[in-house]
């Protein structure tokens, strides 16, 4: 039952926001190296760039900065001047920014094919969509669990919009587990590598290298990740 509600929650999220992180749009030139997320799952300022990234079918390297989270969260404050998300770091430009608007219009004029589109962009209608949205999940991923840092990021193959997706976001995040997202959403040009790899399109996909474990199934990435990392 809880699992039921879970999931279901989850979708509900998705619906508020109209479906906006669930396919890949028109893409422009690719980042040579990963961009740098400093983000928690549960605010929805975070979500807006994360739906970005989906649309422009673009990976990032995920920094998880739960509330009372000791490693990352400290570290935008000492970098950026102020402990505030979603940061971003593009280490093919040089460029770091706070202010998810900022962030969204950056990414489509460095590696989108036209202007944000509406669904995309800021605005009262941002605001409701998302924050609607918001009481569905309460804190799941925004607060601290005890955990032990993995040696190498995790790798998740994920969309924005999927409501199994999401649930393990959630866990990393709450675990402050760094991971390298990967996004295929529907339409997305990666789908063919991601298909070939996994043997199916399906997602959520866990891939951790410090164990040797891939897998999918959110229900069961979720209990392996608690097992795994959790104090």
């Amino acid at each position: 039952m809880q699992r039921t509600i879970d999931v279901a929650s989850a979708f509900a999220l998705s619906v508020a926001r109209l479906g906006a992180g669930m396919k890949a749009g028109a893409l422009g030139k690719r980042p040579e190296q990963l961009l740098e997320l400093y983000e928690f799952e549960a605010c929805p300022f975070c979500r807006k760039v994360r739906e970005a990234l989906t649309y422009l079918d673009l990976d990032a390297r995920v920094y998880p900065c739960p509330k009372g989270g000791p490693t990352f969260r400290p570290k935008v404050g000492e970098e950026g001047g102020k402990t505030q998300f979603p940061y971003l770091k593009d280490p093919n430009t040089g460029e770091k920014m706070y202010e998810s608007d900022d962030i969204v219009r950056y990414l489509f004029e460095k590696y989108g094919a036209g202007p944000v589109p509406f669904l995309y962009s800021g605005g009262p209608f941002y605001l409701f969509t998302s924050s609607a949205g918001i009481p569905l999940r309460g804190t799941k991923g925004a607060l601290y669990t005890p955990s032990r840092q993995p040696d190498q990021p995790l790798e998740l193959y994920s969309f924005e919009a999927s409501p199994y997706c999401r649930i393990v976001r959630e866990t990393l995040s709450s675990l402050e587990i760094p991971y390298i997202l990967h996004n295929v959403g529907k339409d997305s040009p990666s789908r063919a590598a991601f298909v070939e790899r996994s043997g199916k399109m399906m997602v959520p996909y866990l891939v951790d290298p410090n164990t040797g474990t891939e897998m999918f199934e959110s229900a069961d990435i979720k209990a392996y990740l608690i097992k795994t990392y959790a104090a």
